[in-house]
């Protein structure tokens, strides 16, 4: 089912956030038993999105690195990049360990980090993984990010710039923990989900979406393949990492 935000008015902090951050209303979506999606679809305005893209895309150090899955090694449908504060435990998913850059390599990462938290007042990120998507054929399949360096309440902003892509979110069916499965065959047919227990929406060019609560408990999350997106998207996923 496409996803139904229930509008809600911007109290009088969040209109005092400078142009041209918060530039759209927030929406936030209540997923049940202490999960919620909230969104801002021009968090940045279209030229300074753009302006930022181009520096992301051109000087970022990306790399398509092999992964494990199911006991075999694959090569990751997207690039990828990994900053965090030092000294924080190492991050480690799907048996790859990314070199973990500082907010100094890459200055611009500092200002979009300061209006994200700028826009979520109390919020502390202190990592930062980036994805790109050269296209269609590059994607992210279901998966929960309940690796355990992060809390399972935790806070996990995204912003996106570039091409739009769908999200797809899905109840899981129990609360065991589910990791990555890129590129693993499709398993067969189990009962269908309810409506409720499904969403799918379109992330624009310079939006905001933030996962919080037990979103990560109780919810996997996807960016399927798709064939008619041929142009390139660059996401950033702000995260904090316990024990900083």
């Amino acid at each position: 089912m496409s996803l139904r935000f229930k509008e809600v008015t911007d109290s009088e902090t969040e209109t005092k956030i400078p142009r041209p951050f918060d530039l759209g209303k927030r929406q936030t979506l209540d997923l049940g038993n202490g999960s919620e999606i909230l969104y801002i679809s021009k968090f940045v305005s279209s030229d300074q999105a753009w302006t930022w893209f181009d520096y992301l895309n051109q000087r970022i150090p990306w790399t398509r690195p092999t992964i494990r899955v199911f006991g075999r090694s694959v090569l990751q449908p997207r690039d990828t990049c990994y900053v965090a504060h030092p000294g924080l435990t190492t991050l480690t998913y799907s048996g790859y360990k990314p070199h973990a850059y500082t907010w100094d390599d890459f200055t611009p990462l500092k200002d979009i980090l300061d209006a994200v938290h700028e826009a979520l007042p109390g919020s502390r990120f202190n990592s930062l993984l980036l994805n790109r998507y050269k296209g269609g054929n590059d994607c992210v399949g279901w998966h929960s990010d309940d690796e355990k360096v992060y809390a399972l309440n935790q806070e996990i902003a995204s912003v996106s710039f570039g091409c739009e892509r769908d999200f797809l979110l899905k109840k899981k069916p129990n609360k065991t923990s589910q990791r990555r499965n890129d590129e693993v065959p499709p398993a067969k047919k189990s009962k269908k989900c309810s409506g409720a227990d499904t969403h799918s929406f379109v992330l624009k060019h310079g939006s905001l979406l933030v996962m919080k609560g037990y979103t990560q408990r109780d919810w996997m999350h996807s960016v399927p393949k798709r064939l008619k997106a041929e142009a390139t998207r660059i996401n950033l996923t702000f995260r904090h990492i316990i024990g900083d």
